[in-house]
């Protein structure tokens, strides 16, 4: 069969990052199972074992001769993917073939280079989240001032700024950076533990030398770039590291829809809008449409991410006594999407990020057509101030507003309350102040102020260290 012919995912062919989908290949899978048995043989030879520096030379010169047709072979022969793998690497290696996996158990390259992609995973996501929250902090202060309305239930509420709100954005973000960095620093190596978890393979081949193993153990790890390892684990490192790991990247999820669902509904109004390209066709029948595309394949993907923690908790939970093999075929598929989709959320909200669009002539009208309603409680304190009769005021704003209100839905004219009152001589003490009155920038309280001290205190601390790893926005391949 052609590759035309074949399924392929979506999220290696169109969405996710060439270098996310390089951890979850097979050349990156099984090369770092031969990475695990040189470092083994290495260990072992340096703590006495029988293994020569001829062997292990062999061995790293072949690392890269992958032929997967071959080890295809083996594994239709065997019905094991280890033991094609050990048997082609064996081919490739003749001197070494005696000592490739010696003591070890199939957990040993899978379990191991299971935690390796998780870690490489999670340290490519989080320098790209960091580049999102960099170029939505940038929104934030480029707009912390600016007004906007508001909304609660999605009805007209008090105003806000358009900074603000990003920043609302932003603190769900940053939250699932800590939760990133969180996740990483949490991984703890398998390491060399044999069939049960117990090491008493390697304790037999040390001749009952605790020390030996635990320096192997050590080695092993720190040669393949961890400073934890677990001390207890059964055949494989227990499922809730998995279930850890993805409620994270199903928290980002959360995250990214929550966003992506503001600058939807937001460009239904029209007061912001994602890129669009020049070229770009919204619709096939529909000429004029700018559908927000971006957004919606976020949510879309987001949507797939926040259901993949449910199967790694059932996944965990029925890992009978030291292990059960139905959890195999299941994370192949979960680990891979999980990470993938995660990858290609941050992918599209950096490309979102890096063009949104303002149309502040919008926001502005749909100020003016529910500020009048909002102001009328400073109107009312003003009066007051100046002598007027509380309640009186309240009475005749009250007429005033539901005949204006009345305009706006019933007629479909716009709201002419100010103009009422300014044409009310009952009013006349504020007629001098009503511009006053009803400036926006008024009505937003300490918003830009906030903006300003979330973005020192919570944001620069929170990307200081991903400096030099913040790359710009890519160009989405669709």
């Amino acid at each position: 069969m052609s590759a035309d012919d074949r399924y392929s995912s979506p999220l290696s062919e169109r969405y996710a990052s060439a270098e996310m989908s390089y951890i979850f290949s097979p050349r990156y899978k099984f090369t770092t199972w031969r990475r695990l048995w040189v470092a083994l043989a290495e260990a072992q030879a340096y703590l006495g074992l029988a293994v020569t520096q001829a062997q292990i030379d062999e061995m790293k010169a072949h690392i890269d001769e992958l032929d997967l047709v071959a080890a295809a072979r083996y594994e239709k022969e065997f019905r094991h993917d280890v033991m094609a793998h050990v048997h082609h690497f064996g081919d490739l290696c003749p001197q070494a073939k005696p000592i490739i996996h010696l003591g070890a158990t199939s957990c040993f390259v899978g379990d191991n280079t299971e935690l390796i992609q998780l870690r490489d995973g999670l340290d490519l996501l989080r320098p790209k989240l960091a580049a999102v929250i960099e170029g939505l902090g940038h929104f934030a202060m480029r707009y912390a001032a600016l007004p906007t309305l508001g909304f609660t239930h999605y009805q007209p509420a008090q105003l806000t700024t358009v900074g603000k709100r990003a920043c609302l954005w932003l603190s769900d973000l940053l939250t699932d950076l800590r939760q990133l960095e969180r996740a990483q620093n949490d991984l703890r190596f398998r390491g060399v533990k044999g069939t049960t978890g117990t090491q008493a393979s390697f304790l037999a081949l040390f001749d009952g030398d605790h020390d030996r193993v635990e320096a192997l153990d050590e080695a092993v790890s720190n040669s393949m770039g961890f400073d934890r390892r677990l001390i207890v684990c059964g055949q494989t490192y227990s499922r809730k590291v998995d279930f850890d790991v993805l409620s994270v990247l199903a928290s980002l999820g959360v995250s990214a829809h929550k966003m992506a669902t503001d600058i939807r509904l937001l460009a239904n109004l029209k007061e912001l809008e994602e890129p669009f390209g020049k070229n770009q066709i919204g619709s096939s029948a529909m000429a004029y449409k700018r559908n927000p595309m971006r957004s919606e394949r976020v949510c879309s993907l987001a949507r797939f991410l926040m259901n993949l923690p449910a199967n790694a908790a059932q996944t965990a939970s029925v890992q009978w006594m030291e292990r059960t093999l139905d959890d195999s075929a299941n994370r192949r598929l979960v680990l891979a999407e999980a990470f993938l989709t995660a990858d290609s959320v941050l992918s599209i909200l950096h490309n979102i990020v890096d063009g949104l669009v303002v149309y502040e002539a919008v926001i502005a009208r749909r100020i003016a057509s529910e500020l009048p309603f909002m102001a009328t409680e400073n109107m009312i304190m003003a009066m007051v101030q100046r002598g007027a009769d509380r309640q009186e005021v309240h009475e005749v704003i009250r007429v005033h507003s539901q005949e204006a209100a009345l305009q706006v839905k019933k007629r479909g004219l716009d709201n002419d309350l100010i103009e009422r009152i300014r044409r009310d001589k009952f009013f006349s003490l504020v007629h001098d102040d009503l511009d006053d009155l009803m400036d926006p920038s008024t009505f937003t309280g300490r918003s830009e102020q906030q903006v300003e001290a979330f973005i020192d205190a919570e944001l620069k601390p929170a990307i200081a260290p991903y400096e030099g790893r913040l790359s710009g926005a890519a160009e989405l391949s669709v």
